[in-house]
Parts: structure tokens; sequence; C-alpha cells
């Protein structure tokens, strides 16, 4: 008999799911987009035949494997920096220097994350080419992208503030 409740698990799946939500998400796009356009070049070279919509569908789950993807590689700090000068500065200013950099950041993310939804508000009303959805499915993959970078950034500035302010007690 297993020791595990079925209340426990689902709240561990759920756990889960809202931690990788970022790479579920990223994967789920990213399944889609190549089973469409494989599945559409079979058709194509089979039987010359093709799915009007699976291009602008694939382009969709595109761009938000792009902006979703970034927020992922963004949350495990996997993004691409230049610390060349950073790392060979005292500790002190090392951390200076990093915490000044993490407000800029947020300064400049949540500048991009308002106007994506600006820009998403503009677009509502202007149709995709073939489906004729409103573009703003497609803009809102900014405003998830850049809304979830801002708030990992705000994550990464509350946990450096406390990790800063508990040092600062010992």
């Amino acid at each position: 008999m297993s020791s595990i409740s079925p209340k426990s698990s689902r709240s561990s799946a759920a756990k889960y799911f809202f931690k990788n939500f970022e790479e579920i998400l990223c994967s789920v796009f990213l399944i889609t987009m190549i089973a469409l356009v494989i599945v559409n070049v079979f058709l194509r070279y089979l039987f010359n035949y093709s799915i009007f919509w699976a291009e602008e569908v694939a382009t969709i789950c595109f761009v938000w494997l792009v902006f979703v993807g970034a927020s992922a590689t963004y949350k495990h700090k996997m993004d691409m920096g230049i610390d060349v000068l950073i790392t060979k500065t005292p500790q002190h200013i090392e951390k200076s220097i990093r915490f000044a950099v993490s407000l800029i950041l947020l300064v400049l993310n949540g500048y991009i994350f308002y106007m994506a939804i600006v820009f998403t508000k503009i677009a509502w009303i202007k149709p995709t080419a073939v489906l004729g959805i409103s573009s703003a499915a497609i803009n809102s993959a900014l405003i998830v992208g850049f809304g979830l970078i801002t708030f990992h950034t705000i994550r990464f500035l509350h946990r450096d503030i406390v990790e800063y302010l508990n040092r600062e007690k010992i």
C-alpha cells in the first residue's frame, strides 16, 4: 500500500506544474509547431495538399515559444551575460553591481511588459492573415514572456535583499 495520499500527490503535481510552467508551455508549443510543419511537409509532397492554416499556427507557436522560453531561460539564470569585469572586482562591489543591474533589468523589463500590454490592446482589432483571429493571440506572448521575466526579476531581487539582511544580522 502506498504511503502517499491522493491529496498530497495532487499538491505535488500542482507544485511541479507551477515550478515548471514555462518549460511545460514551451514543450507544448514546440511539439505542436514541429508536428504541424512535419505533417504539412508530408501532405505537400505525398498528396500535393497542404493544411492552409498550418504555417500561421506554427508561427504563432514559434512566437510563444521564443518569449516564454526567454522567461524560462532567465528563471534558471541561463541567459548570456558578460561579467569579466564584474568578477574581477572585490566581493562587496560585485554584489552592488549585480544588484544595480537587477534594478535596471526590473525597470527595463517592467517597461517592456507595460508596452506589450499597450501594443496588444492596439492589435486586438487586427485579424491575422489566414485564420482571421485577433492578432492579440500572438502579441499576448509578449505580455506573458516579459511579465514572467519581470516577476522573476522581482523574485531575484527579493532573495538578494533577504540574503543581504540576514547576513547583516550575523
